[in-house]
């Protein structure tokens, strides 16, 4: 059997995400920040903005899963950047920032818009910008899900 992973349409795309989320982590090393990673900002922000919640109510905030958000809670709960305490029944668990992360946010939020304002110096620099890129790949999987293609590959 060849080695499938030789060549790859795939492995180009997710490799370049993952170096541009290293190296906006790296602005947190810089500055000497344990713990914290570019996935934990936004759910960080949206605690900070509108105080503590639910791991649903933060899911739906954010448009991810539960599943994903407990997850990620657990992650960031073990980096000291939130907290979690019996919510309304036994069930849920509402999450509040730390002292840590709270002294955070103001960094936080201007890391976001100065990543906001790298992408845009750097879509200006290209002949098609990756936001259109995006875009164009979001109506193409509204039409056929990505699911859906690799299983028609798979028959």
């Amino acid at each position: 059997m060849e080695d499938p992973t030789e060549q790859s349409l795939w492995r180009p795309l997710h490799e370049l995400l993952a170096r541009l989320d290293a190296e906006i982590g790296q602005i947190y090393l810089d500055r000497d920040i344990k713990g914290l990673k570019p996935t934990y900002v936004r759910e960080l922000l949206q605690l900070h903005l509108k105080g503590p919640m639910t791991i649903t109510e933060l899911a739906d905030a954010i448009g991810r899963t539960h599943s994903a958000l407990s997850q990620k809670v657990a992650g960031m709960r073990a980096a000291g950047l939130v907290r979690t305490v019996p919510g309304a029944d036994a069930r849920s668990k509402r999450v509040t920032l730390t002292a840590k992360s709270k002294k955070l946010v103001e960094l936080l939020a201007a890391e976001w818009r100065a990543t906001e304002a790298a992408i845009a110096e750097l879509e200006a620099e290209l002949p098609y910008p990756m936001t259109q890129v995006v875009r164009d790949v979001e109506e193409a999987l509204a039409r056929k899900s990505f699911h859906d293609r690799i299983a028609e590959m798979l028959q």
